[in-house]
């Protein structure tokens, strides 16, 4: 009997047995697994693009979390329907617990370093000593032409963003982070830059006598202050807000980047710490639901889209019933201001703290198949660059 026969037994199998358990709950089992997984091109060909989106602690516990909070069942999220599925280790190279700029360097560059280290090896030291910088898959796609955009709710200058587009020991470093942008070293840098923290990285860059003004003179391109004051006309808009519409950014982004000719590589962060539970958790459903959108417009013929997080939280769920709200306690938890290390709800408790356990990694598209199994996260750097057919190289 073949491996193909035997996974379609097993599926058989479990779709019976979920089915003859009884019972209203029984039924909705049934009827979520039964949901049939969404289809993907099985070309096996190049990406001409690549869609990286990236649930700032977003681990296994938070996105099954996610689906029960917002369609009381599991595994009703959009991503959970992706036939590509792998769990990604994220520990730095001296510890096992990440934070998001090991987290999300390790993603795009192939190499794990140290916490707070912006796409530098391991040779670096947080705060005291540069490391090798290391070369970025949004480099990489500049240097081949292809039009990049980042795209985040969070400061354009935080850890995840970041180290897409800059090299520094030391992740608060942001007044010497954000002039990286509008100095690439391959390329003329990312077309498309949306984010927020707009006044504290002013502040940051004051101290070294820079502003957003001189910085928008020196390199002729203006920095808006909002999505909607960056013209239309204007291909390469680099927007450093207060607070961003990520949905209404990456959609104006994705149609910035649709227009090139060569391909585009897209990266999208969502925060989804959950620090304040219900914010993460709606933060991960508002994700899915515009990676659904973005599905929708693009050729999975030829575009590789990948979900994954830089690190994992303290959250589990251990309790609840369908029918009955997850997050049952939180409008009290909320009314007392809890600052507690440990929020306790009546069936969701979150140690508000980031942990080592492996995060999910979800793909669909051209080049999908490599995402399988236990990895490093650092394989995701692999599986994007052999998506587009290019090899490492070891220029810097």
């Amino acid at each position: 009997m073949t491996p193909a026969s035997l996974r379609l037994i097993s599926a058989l199998a479990l779709a019976i047995g979920l089915c003859a358990s009884g019972g209203a709950s029984g039924s909705a089992w049934a009827q979520t697994a039964a949901r049939p997984p969404v289809e993907q091109s099985q070309s096996g060909g190049r990406a001409k693009n690549v869609i990286l989106f990236l649930a700032d602690a977003g681990g296994v516990a938070s996105v099954h979390a996610a689906s029960v909070m917002a369609y009381g069942e599991p595994l009703r999220l959009h991503v959970q329907q992706w036939p590509n599925l792998g769990l990604s280790e994220t520990s730095p190279v001296d510890a096992f617990v990440s934070d998001s700029a090991n987290g999300m360097s390790a993603i795009v560059t192939g190499v794990k370093t140290h916490n707070g280290v912006i796409s530098q090896g391991p040779d670096g030291e947080r705060g005291r000593r540069d490391g090798t910088p290391t070369k970025t898959v949004l480099e990489y796609a500049e240097e081949h032409g292809l039009l990049t955009g980042v795209v985040t709710d969070r400061p354009i200058t935080d850890a995840t963003p970041a180290a897409t587009y800059a090299h520094s020991n030391d992740r608060g470093k942001w007044g010497e982070i954000f002039p990286q942008a509008f100095s690439p070293r391959f390329g003329d840098g990312v077309d498309v830059l949306i984010g927020s923290g707009r006044a504290e990285i002013a502040e940051q860059m004051a101290a070294n006598g820079v502003s957003f003004d001189s910085l928008a003179r020196a390199h002729d391109r203006p920095i808006y202050a909002t999505l909607e004051a960056a013209p239309a006309g204007n291909r390469r808009p680099v927007v450093v807000a207060e607070e961003v519409d990520v949905r209404a950014a990456t959609l104006r982004a994705l149609d910035l980047l649709q227009a090139g000719d060569k391909g585009y590589l897209l990266v999208v962060e969502w925060d989804a710490h959950t620090d304040d539970p219900r914010e993460g958790l709606e933060h991960i459903a508002a994700l899915d639901r515009l990676i659904a959108e973005v599905q929708s417009r693009v050729d999975l013929d030829d575009t590789l889209m990948i979900f994954t997080a830089d690190h994992s939280f303290g959250l589990q769920v251990d309790g609840g019933r369908r029918g009955e709200p997850l997050l049952e306690g939180y409008e009290a938890w909320k009314a007392r201001d809890g600052d507690d290390r440990v929020v306790r709800l009546e069936n969701v408790m979150v140690n508000r703290t980031h942990t080592a356990e492996e995060v999910p990694a979800l793909a669909i598209g051209a080049g999908a198949e490599r995402v399988r199994g236990y990895f490093p996260n650092t394989h995701l750097f692999d599986v994007m660059m052999k998506a587009f057919g290019w090899t490492p190289s070891s220029g810097e």
